[in-house]
């Protein structure tokens, strides 16, 4: 399932091209941004768990189409159930119409296989390999450029050294899988996990090598690996933005809440937003931007502070 760099590339020109003619005539499409706003279903789900709000699905997608956000990006499990197996392509094109018909992309996914990517028993880490080959398969058959995994669980018995080695594996796996569908996987760990500092981080992109495999920057996640000092963009650095395949932007404050790193809406936290956006440009990031509003009590607010922190940033000279 090796694919070359050239080949991989080649592989996701010919994709953006497929999901830009899926387009129907009657739709308008329009300039392709440098940096792309979506929101995650992550922070709508979390927030209706943690504050005890409704959201209905169509009231979020109106609502996103209706302030110029392009695209989404899926949580399993929410609000409708599990994502539809990938061989029920009637259900798989029923979902992509229905957020089509708000102009809006699905262009990543989260995905959240059974088993640990980092088992010291090959069978649960075949396991995870296979369910995240199906949700794989599901992202790619709705449209999507991207798969996040979080490697969740305990450790087990086994040093870190030997799950690292286990989780590199996993993810050179799963990325040649998700690289020969047309898509980037990417990764992220944060403070509730066994991987969570980073020594682990760097360990993670010396141990996979494949094009394929990019990290996401979370600046709360970052924060914490840092230091909690409000200075994600110093870690950033350290691990160059070329490593990076997928932006979740938060403001942060450098504390942890309901487990971990807090998420705060642009302007709310104590992080210098247009800082972190410079290095983000500066090293070349160009692509999605998703505003990550997870347990945020009100991720309507949180997404628009992002968006237009954003914009003010792009308007502003990138500065």
């Amino acid at each position: 399932m090796n694919v070359s760099r050239r080949g991989f590339l080649k592989t996701i020109g010919v994709a953006a091209m497929v999901g830009a003619s899926s387009r129907t005539d009657c739709q308008s499409v329009p300039p392709k941004r440098p940096w792309r706003p979506a929101i995650g279903l992550n922070g709508f789900m979390s927030s209706s768990r943690t504050f005890k709000k409704n959201y209905p699905l169509k009231e979020i997608l109106a609502w996103a189409s209706r302030e110029g956000f392009e695209g989404v990006e899926l949580v399993n499990n929410w609000p409708e159930g599990p994502y539809p197996d990938p061989d029920d392509k009637d259900r798989c094109t029923a979902l992509r119409n229905l957020y089509d018909s708000y102009g809006l992309r699905i262009f990543a996914i989260q995905s959240s296989p059974k088993g640990r990517p980092h088992a010291p028993d090959p069978a649960e880490r075949a396991e995870w390999l296979k369910g995240l080959e199906r949700q794989a398969r599901f992202a790619r058959s709705v449209g999507c450029e991207i798969v996040g995994m979080w490697p969740g669980g305990k450790l087990g018995e086994q040093t870190m050294d030997q799950a690292l080695a286990n989780l590199c594996d996993s993810y050179t796996k799963a990325a040649a899988i998700c690289g020969d569908l047309g898509m980037i996987a990417a990764v992220e760990i944060e403070p509730p996990f066994v991987f969570h500092t980073e020594e682990h981080l760097k360990a993670i992109f010396a141990g996979v090598k494949h094009p394929a495999f990019k990290g996401i920057y979370d600046p709360s996640h970052y924060d914490q690996m840092n230091g909690a000092r409000c200075r994600p963009e110093e870690l950033l650095r350290r691990i160059g933005v070329e490593k990076i395949g997928h932006v979740q932007f938060t403001d942060c404050d450098g504390t942890i809440f309901q487990g971990t790193s807090r998420h705060l809406g642009c302007g709310d936290g104590k992080m210098d937003v247009r800082e972190n956006m410079r290095v983000l440009w500066e090293g070349g990031y160009r692509g999605w931007f998703m505003f990550d509003t997870w347990n945020t009590e009100d991720p309507y607010d949180a997404s628009l502070k992002g968006k237009r922190a954003m914009e003010s940033f792009l308007a502003s000279g990138r500065k």
